[in-house]
């Protein structure tokens, strides 16, 4: 009986505790919901990426129509559209790069200057690019070579090769 009582007010007055099992038990269950939630919390933050791309690469379209009807700017052609919004220091190109994790985005002007495309990696899937041209092109495509493989100099559209 004395060992009884000895266990039972180390336990405290009425006996009440938990073991060490079971503490281990309730810590091993808070890591895997931790795990859990912390993968979906990426793929949701991912996807929020991905939509900061597109949106940003799709304002490309708006602005190039301005840019094309502007006398002081394009005055009917696309020259210098690349230069004017895709480089380092303007809001889109920089949005862009913030959201990729710092992978470039490309921008090609056919050499006659009438029609553009614009490419970005995306984050989720590897090798999952989207692209926007002048033709109002707005597609996701999956290439191992990249962007340089989708919008091209020559063509100036965004198109993959089968």
């Amino acid at each position: 009986m004395y060992m009884v009582n000895n266990i039972k007010s180390a336990k405290g007055k009425n006996g009440a505790g938990f073991t060490i099992i079971e503490l281990l038990v309730v810590v091993a269950i808070i890591t895997v919901l931790t795990g859990i939630v912390l993968a979906n919390i990426t793929k949701y933050v991912n996807r929020g990426k991905n939509s900061a791309i597109q949106g940003n690469l799709s304002s490309l379209l708006i602005n190039s129509a301005a840019y094309f009807e502007d006398p002081a700017l394009g005055n009917g052609t696309y020259a210098n559209l690349c230069a004017t919004y895709m480089v380092s220091g303007k809001p889109i190109y920089d949005a862009i790069i913030s959201a990729n994790g710092g992978f470039s985005p490309v921008c090609q002007v056919n050499a006659s200057n009438t029609a553009w495309c614009a490419c970005s990696a995306l984050m989720i899937t590897a090798n999952d690019l989207f692209c926007v041209d002048s033709t109002g092109t707005k597609q996701k495509f999956n290439d191992i070579g990249g962007c340089i493989n989708i919008c091209t100099a020559s063509l100036a559209h965004c198109f993959q090769l089968p």
